[in-house]
């Protein structure tokens, strides 16, 4: 049986993946902060919950030591987090980077070794468009998204002599709740205030209308099953990736943030 790890396994886009894989007939070792929190009613049948804490690099390698044998590693876990750079706590900014990218590269690093050895394994990093189409007040999160997608790109030569795959998975607009998770840094009196409150109205709306977790989790269930480099899903992404290949960045930049409100 094929095992595969889920990071963020307890709602969204982790869950419905888990939920999809588990449906394929793969064993699936999904992780999330605090498991036994997780209420009965969305928990998915045939995954095996596990505690993992991204923000604590000594949590990961205990966690790694425990796992066994890894097929498949879905980089699903991350924080979302908006606001003018200026004002943006440098605290705050290491958090996101050891969430979204620092803790994902390390469990990377950890199960290298054995799907090496075995000459077979993938590793799927779930990004987000916006490290294609950035936008103003997201720098910290377009940062992180780029930064694993820059490292999936450039270790994909490196793996793939030994039968691993790399693909990175970037979703548009989720319908998932993520805007009320979402940790904003702006000041009450900031020059800013008036942009960054109508590019949050403008991803709330994006994200009430965009795809469900379960669009997104059969993309990846795709790709997990007949790997490729990359793949995108939702917020017209045939469409919005034709234009980034045919218009100036410019012009692109200025429809980016046209879509979000701003002049």
């Amino acid at each position: 049986m094929t095992t595969a790890l889920i990071t963020g396994a307890s709602s969204g886009i982790g869950a419905a993946t888990a939920a999809a894989l588990v449906a394929r007939g793969y064993r699936v070792i999904g992780t999330s902060r605090k498991p036994e929190t997780i209420p009965e009613s969305d928990r998915v049948a045939g995954v095996e919950y596990r505690a993992l804490d991204l923000t604590d690099p000594a949590a990961i390698e205990t966690f790694a030591a425990d796992l066994g044998e890894i097929d498949v590693l879905i980089n699903n876990a991350g924080e979302s987090q908006a606001g003018p750079l200026e004002e943006l706590p440098l605290d705050a900014i290491e958090r996101l980077f050891q969430v979204n990218v620092f803790g994902p590269v390390r469990l990377a690093q950890l199960v290298l070794p054995g799907m090496r050895a075995r000459r077979r394994g993938h590793i799927v990093m779930i990004g987000s468009m916006l490290a294609s189409f950035p936008l103003a007040y997201r720098s910290s999160y377009v940062a992180t998204k780029a930064a694993i997608k820059g490292f999936a790109d450039g270790m994909r030569r490196e793996v793939s002599p030994f039968g691993i795959s790399v693909t990175t998975v970037e979703p548009g607009s989720i319908n998932t709740g993520i805007s009320t998770r979402r940790t904003i840094y702006v000041g009450e009196n900031s020059p800013y205030r008036a942009e960054v409150d109508i590019v949050l109205a403008a991803l709330a709306r994006n994200e009430a209308a965009g795809v469900s977790a379960e669009k997104v989790a059969r993309a990846i269930a795709g790709v997990v099953e007949s790997p490729r480099p990359f793949r995108a899903v939702g917020s017209r992404a045939p469409l919005v990736f034709a234009l980034k290949r045919l218009l100036p960045q410019p012009v692109l930049d200025r429809i980016v943030a046209a879509m979000h409100g701003l002049k």
